[in-house]
């Protein structure tokens, strides 16, 4: 193909952040060619070939940076408030509908890669297909489909069980038929009614079989884990992204645990800690005060929620100024929280200790490792997709500034965001 025939874009802006934690860039080109990147720099030294047509664009006073990866999302979600055991009983077809729903609303928010952790049956492979038929648009998919999980345990419902090492190596081979590009287990109890959030799932010879099984095949594993011992569990199996982390005793109280965190910090493992998760209960229950009196079961449930926000924050903090490699995930939709709000979540990693700028890393660049992604995306590079969000404002001064978004790109092309077919 002739220079002069190659699609190329020219996109100017005020400033450049590129999403690997160094210094932005003033008065910023990047040179998209094909959907790639192929050049970055300040304007003076990047421009178009010579005699090539070129579309430009130009972002005066507003800030560029890298598509954002949210690395924990559910699709089929609602966020009204629902439970999983209520969510489950809806037919897969409505679940695929809201996916696709959940999919354009975080695109047009900004993230243009999100990390499915487990659906209803086949609800996230069919949203994959009709993205990439054109039926509808979404962020690049990561997909887990099911979750694998005990019999009773969190997401059980969706449709993966197993018991044993041999049952685990079949689940981890039968998904990756299906299409999965990661396998997620539910390493602990969760908000599931038959299970135990503060005791662990899996035996770790299990949680061993399904890590050695995904590796094998080169897929990552990410595990949910709501108490300390299933953390060191899933640890001990070397799973790749530690969910949520949370530190917790078998009777449920939260108890910090130093040596929870060194292990995390030795292999090497990215924590995924769902921050604002835990604020949208609060906030949820603050908007019902506001409306009426809570009822005493409420009120309970308000301060639990209260407490166990704080506590999560307060670890977040210890185990980043220990060394853990964390990343940004919203766990949305689940419970109340919404899809289409992920900047809430690097707004609650700056609250707990991170700069804007690692809060943004967090988001872009080691949310991509997290996905093993980011040889595609999550930095803007040269050879990378041109994956760009252009949002008013600097958000290394202020990081809510992220929330006003004002373009989204994809493979270089303009994402149109007033289009809700």
């Amino acid at each position: 193909m002739a220079v002069g025939e190659k699609r190329f874009k020219l996109i100017k802006s005020a400033r450049l952040i590129d999403g690997s934690g160094g210094p932005p860039i003033e008065r910023a080109a990047v040179l998209v060619e094909d959907g790639s990147i192929k050049a970055v720099g300040n304007q003076e030294s990047v421009t178009a070939p010579e005699g090539a047509q070129v579309q430009e664009f130009s972002y005066e006073g507003k800030t560029v940076l890298p598509g954002l990866v949210d690395c924990h999302v559910h699709l089929i979600g609602i966020g009204d408030g629902r439970a999983g055991d209520e969510l489950v009983t809806l037919p897969d077809e409505v679940l695929t509908l809201q996916a696709a729903r959940n999919a354009r609303a975080h695109l047009y928010s900004g993230v243009t890669t999100v990390r499915d952790c487990g659906a209803k049956n086949r609800t996230t492979f069919m949203l994959r297909q009709a993205v990439q038929m054109g039926i509808t648009p979404g962020p690049r998919l990561i997909l887990a489909g099911r979750p694998m999980a005990i019999v009773g345990g969190h997401l059980s419902y969706f449709g993966s069980t197993a018991t044993g090492p041999d049952e685990c190596r079949a689940g981890v081979r039968q998904l990756i038929s299906e299409g999965a590009d990661f396998i997620k287990i539910t390493a602990s109890g969760g908000s599931t009614r038959t299970s135990f959030p503060s005791r662990p799932s899996f035996d770790v010879i299990e949680l061993t079989a399904i890590v050695d099984e995904a590796h094998k095949f080169g897929k990552h594993v990410a595990a949910h884990s709501t108490n300390s011992q299933a953390v060191l569990n899933v640890l001990e199996a070397g799973v790749d992204t530690v969910i949520h982390a949370v530190h917790k005793e078998p009777d449920g109280t939260r108890r910090y645990r130093p040596d929870v965190t060194d292990k995390i910090v030795e292999k090497g493992a990215f924590v995924n800690a769902t921050l604002h998760e835990w604020r949208s209960h609060v906030w949820a229950f603050e908007q019902k005060r506001s409306e009426r009196e809570l009822t005493d079961d409420e009120q309970v449930r308000f301060d639990t929620a209260r407490q166990d926000y704080e506590h999560q924050l307060e670890y977040f903090g210890r185990m980043w100024e220990a060394g853990v490699k964390m990343v940004c995930g919203s766990d949305s939709a689940w419970l109340d929280y919404r899809m289409g709000g992920f900047q809430h979540e690097l707004d609650n990693h700056v609250e707990a200790g991170m700069s804007p700028m690692e809060a943004i890393v967090a988001a872009t660049s080691d949310s991509a490792r997290s996905c093993w992604a980011d040889d595609s995306v999550g930095s803007i590079e040269p050879g990378k997709q041109a994956d760009i969000l252009v949002v008013d404002g600097d958000p290394l001064e202020d990081i809510k500034a992220l929330f006003n978004v004002v373009d989204v790109f994809q493979g270089g092309d303009l994402v149109d965001r007033g289009n809700y077919v």
